[in-house]
């Protein structure tokens, strides 16, 4: 793409994307260029169409891999090139509700509890006491754990936006056992060179062992971990409102799908029948 690449790039930055989100989107626009062997400012609405078919039909790239693709092109040929994007004629692939896998409270012990090396254990209560995303565990500081206020400092989380979540006493007392232990300086997590933290796919394999050990069977992945966070809190009384802060979530709407794991609240609703006269 050469020029138009930077151009684009720059566009991102100033829209203060975060640099996993930069890119992603500068490598969707490669794949669609390399894909045509065009430059895409000699392409349109049929180019763009019919390489997002061929995404769904041939490659038969996930939901989420097809809309990064489509969030790109629609960034680019809207932000960067200055054209309208005909979201009739260029529709966005219809998105699949599923409810997110949710561990059991028993279930997330017995993965603890089968985690022996102290490292990974910690990072595992860490992720599971502030609903984490993985990428923001492996990249908290030292600095970030606010033992004073019990919180931890999200920096940077998604959509590039910082937060505050829980910090449980527990998981403060392991991280002091395990700071005495390895004495990390600045990355709370460093990998295996201490100025890098530890890789996001270094503590999905963690995890993987730790379900596999603790002998359960469900579906889950180290997100299911942030998933029971956020339904273990509701179920626990805590109101939606506070859950949505501390999973940073921008929109209510996307946290309310933890109303549909729950049923919180359910049983306690009358159908209005039975608000009808008696008598009827």
């Amino acid at each position: 793409m050469g020029r138009l690449y930077n151009r684009m790039k720059m566009d991102l930055e100033l829209k203060n994307y975060s640099p996993k989100t930069i890119a992603c989107y500068l490598n969707c626009m490669v794949d669609f260029v390399r894909h045509y062997g065009r430059s895409p400012d000699e392409m349109g609405e049929k180019e763009i169409r019919g390489y997002l078919h061929y995404l769904i039909k041939d490659k038969k790239l996930s939901q989420s891999s097809i809309n990064q693709a489509y969030s790109a092109m629609k960034f680019f040929y809207e932000r960067t090139m200055g054209r309208e994007w005909n979201a009739i004629k260029i529709p966005r692939v219809k998105s699949q509700k599923r409810l997110p896998v949710v561990l059991a409270r028993e279930e997330v012990q017995s993965i603890l509890r089968s985690t022996g090396n102290l490292k990974h254990r910690v990072i595992l209560r860490t992720i599971y006491s502030g609903g984490l995303r993985a990428g923001e565990a492996t990249h908290l500081k030292v600095c970030d754990i606010d033992s004073s206020r019990m919180m931890i400092h999200v920096r940077g989380g998604k959509g590039n936006r910082d937060r505050y979540t829980l910090l449980a006493e527990r998981t403060l007392d392991i991280l002091r056992k395990y700071w005495k232990a390895y004495r990390p300086s600045s990355w709370l997590f460093p990998g295996r060179d201490p100025n890098k933290p530890i890789s996001v796919s270094s503590i999905q394999r963690v995890f993987k062992v730790s379900l596999c050990r603790a002998g359960i069977k469900k579906n889950a992945s180290l997100h299911s971990l942030r998933h029971s966070f956020a339904t273990h809190l509701l179920k626990s009384g805590t109101d939606l409102y506070y859950i949505q802060r501390f999973l940073g979530h921008r929109s209510a709407k996307t946290t309310c799908i933890y109303l549909h794991i729950t049923g919180k609240h359910l049983g306690k609703i009358k159908s209005p029948l039975d608000l009808l006269d008696t008598n009827l």
